[in-house]
């Protein structure tokens, strides 16, 4: 035996056919798989544009949008309508409190008007009750004083004229009236309130106090009076009193809160002085 019959042969064993044949198929795999990747790599650069087509669904979508927008413009036109009747009759309602109130007001206003004339009437007549009173009592008496008044009244009514004639009828148609200071009628007066209500019967406006009345006209001499003069007592400007001449001797005044509106001599209290306006 050799003395290298032990030694193992370095060598490498044979591979058999069929492993060579697969191992060379793989390879050739692989290097077809790489050559082919390569080739292809510059084509594969550029980006590739690709349109994808979605389904079309705005044809049922707009449907339902008109049909939206109708609902949504028909509740706002209810809306407005709503509010425009709501409107009206908030101001038919305004309208008709007010048409009301003014109704209400005139029923008032003229009911105080019928009140106010009911009262002018009766005032009225029971100043002819008076008048007609006092001239029985003067024709059953047969008094001097009476019969004096009397003939008084008959000479101021024939001697006065015109515009004096209205004052003077004015003042006698208060006697009986009662003094109130500060009164101005038409039931109570004072002196100068029944004076100026007189005069402003024929549309003469005067002075409401008697000093400035003392001096509204021409001074007059106590010996020459006329129906109508205004009488006065205390200085002129400084008067206190006032009262109206009716003739005959006679004067109409609101003397005090116990006489009221009297017609009285003159020697029952002799004025101061006169003026005349008229």
């Amino acid at each position: 035996m050799s003395h290298t019959a032990h030694i193992p042969s370095h060598r490498k064993p044979r591979r058999s056919a069929s492993k060579t044949a697969l191992r060379a198929g793989v390879a050739g795999g692989v290097l077809s798989t790489i050559a082919v990747a390569g080739a292809a790599g510059p084509a594969q650069a550029e980006p590739v544009a690709q349109t994808i087509e979605m389904p079309t669904i705005t044809a049922g979508l707009s449907t339902s949008v008109a049909a939206s927008a109708q609902a949504t413009q028909a509740v706002a036109l209810d809306l407005e309508t709503q509010a425009t009747e709501d409107a009206a009759a908030a101001t038919a309602a305004k309208t008709a409190k007010k048409a009301k109130a003014e109704a209400v007001r005139k029923a008032e206003a003229r009911k105080k008007a019928e009140a106010a004339a009911e009262a002018k009437a009766q005032e009225a007549a029971e100043r002819a009750s008076r008048s007609a009173e006092r001239t029985t009592l003067s024709a059953s008496t047969g008094s001097s004083d009476s019969a004096s008044s009397s003939s008084s009244s008959s000479s101021s009514s024939s001697s006065a004229t015109g515009s004096a004639a209205s004052v003077v009828a004015f003042a006698q148609s208060q006697v009986g009236d009662a003094y109130v200071s500060g009164g101005t009628g038409p039931n109570s007066w004072d002196c100068s309130g029944l004076v100026q209500a007189a005069f402003r019967t024929v549309g003469v406006d005067l002075p409401r106090v008697s000093q400035s009345q003392s001096t509204a006209g021409t001074q007059v001499s106590l010996d020459n009076l006329q129906p109508g003069d205004i009488l006065y007592w205390g200085g002129a400007g400084s008067a206190y009193h006032v009262g109206i001449y009716v003739g005959g001797g006679q004067f109409v005044g609101a003397q005090n809160s116990s006489t009221g509106v009297v017609q009285k001599s003159l020697d029952y209290d002799p004025p101061s002085g006169a003026v005349r306006v008229l």
